[in-house]
């Protein structure tokens, strides 16, 4: 795909997906969905980690309202069908670790966007906003599966209804995101800890991904069913073997990866 507002780099066996419209606070369009969807998938495919961004001053400001001429003529159930959920189940079902680099304001869509992604990293300036309520809608685009699951009911009520701006440093603290990390630090931290993945052992990065996730669905006999499974196949894998002889030999692992 010849995209036109994403950038999408692949190096040392990191993706990165930049949303691409700062003059737009990377506002969601119809064409830039299609263009996520697609780089997150390509990225899964060939790269070992994934890591999705912004470009300028902004992470996603969410639904462009001015995408189309007249806001009160969109099919919002069809938008969400035909093109968010396909976005948001490429983030989730990748194959590799996905990372959100959240630089800056996520609002709306885009902070359940980066809400999706495995690790959420945001720089200390950034902050998250359930900007719904304000236009007269609810939390959407994964927003009311991701919120209560990772903040806890009181706290994602209160996001929803109030709309007020959550700090990188309370989403920190309540659990939305793996860490708020100070702005002159940012962009070399998360370049760090995706080539840390990168470099790691993603077959069975892959099954942390479905067992955790799974987890909210089964009971506790079923999840140790399928931790059995997932860790059988693991342990029979080449980077098991590896990881054991390296341990032994005082040295760092080198892992092959699915």
């Amino acid at each position: 795909m010849d995209y036109q507002t994403i950038t999408y780099e692949l190096t040392g066996g990191v993706a990165i997906v930049t949303f691409n419209r700062a003059e737009k606070f990377n506002a969601l369009t119809t064409q830039m969905r299609a263009e996520i969807a697609h780089a997150v998938r390509a990225g899964g495919e060939e790269a070992r980690c994934v890591v999705i961004t912004g470009a300028g001053k902004a992470f996603c400001s969410g639904q462009d309202l001015g995408d189309r001429a007249n806001a009160s003529s969109i099919d919002l159930e069809r938008t969400l069908r035909d093109e968010y959920q396909p976005l948001l189940q490429a983030i989730v079902e990748c194959p590799v670790p996905t990372i959100a680099a959240v630089n800056g304001p996520a609002a709306g869509a885009g902070a359940n966007i980066a809400l999706a992604t495995d690790v959420c990293f945001a720089t200390e300036s950034a902050y998250f906003l359930q900007a719904f309520a304000r236009i007269g809608l609810i939390p959407d685009a994964g927003g009311t599966y991701v919120m209560p699951r990772q903040m806890g009911m009181a706290k994602a009520m209160g996001a929803a209804l109030f709309a007020d701006k959550i700090t990188a440093r309370q989403a920190d603290d309540w659990g939305m995101i793996w860490q708020a990390v100070p702005d002159s630090e940012f962009d070399a931290h998360w370049r760090e800890r995706a080539a840390h993945l990168a470099a790691g052992p993603t077959a069975a990065y892959g099954a942390i991904k479905r067992t955790l996730r799974a987890s909210w669905d089964n009971d506790y006999a079923d999840q140790l069913t399928l931790e059995a499974r997932e860790q059988g196949e693991c342990g029979r894998s080449r980077d098991f073997k590896e990881g054991v002889l390296a341990f032994t030999e005082k040295r760092p692992a080198t892992f092959e990866g699915r």
